[in-house]
């Protein structure tokens, strides 16, 4: 059976989702996938096709998505299509879509300071973060709110800043894995941009959180 990726991006531009789209898009046939991108949600309708694949990697910000467009989704995972992303792309694609969040395992709710310098520490000792050590990023330190279930692999602690000093030294989760039904859940809230992931270790944990969601 070949293995089938499905990428359907949208939504804020400012995450640069189409070349972020781009970059899934060369890895993954690189890893010997079938490809498929899309900008229309509808696709996860169609439950034959859903059903085929591999893994889905949706990158959509600050949008919205119909009914049965969310459950075409979900279901696809909840019955063992992996589902694996990024950022805003997955942890800010629909703000009014709580059972979409409960898949995830997280939502966004801020980044005080905007592009800050902070520090991305590894935890525990998994597969996905296997030869990385702490490192900085240039970005924005996503604060989220988070389940309590998921196996947190990455984390960061909170920078004191003017405009949220009670956040100061909060441990926040960067990257998890978690299961949602059959499916395994992976994301990462590294890469804002597209030119986040040329930092190498974000492209690495993000690269093997893909495959190891893939079924």
């Amino acid at each position: 059976m070949s293995k089938k990726a499905l990428i359907v991006h949208g939504g804020w531009d400012g995450h640069e989702p189409k070349q972020c789209a781009e970059r899934y898009e060369a890895f993954l046939k690189d890893e010997g996938f079938e490809v498929t991108v899309s900008e229309d949600q509808k696709i996860y309708t169609d439950s034959d096709y859903m059903n085929s694949l591999s893994v889905i990697c949706p990158i959509v910000t600050m949008s919205s998505i119909e009914g049965d467009e969310s459950q075409g989704l979900r279901d696809a995972v909840k019955g063992g299509v992996g589902i694996a992303g990024h950022h805003g792309g997955m942890g800010d694609s629909y703000r009014n879509d709580t059972e979409y969040q409960f898949m995830v395992g997280g939502q966004f709710i801020c980044h005080p300071g905007g592009i800050i310098d902070y520090t991305v520490d590894i935890t525990g000792n998994d597969p996905i973060t296997e030869g990385i050590s702490s490192f900085t990023m240039k970005s924005e330190q996503y604060f989220m709110h988070v389940d309590p279930s998921n196996e947190v692999i990455a984390t960061t602690t909170m920078n004191e800043r003017p405009e949220a000093p009670w956040v100061a030294g909060t441990l926040m989760p960067v990257a998890w894995k978690r299961m949602y039904g059959e499916g395994r859940v992976f994301y990462s809230a590294l890469g804002h941009v597209n030119a986040d992931f040329d930092d190498s270790d974000s492209w690495t944990i993000q690269k093997r959180g893909i495959l190891w969601a893939a079924r």
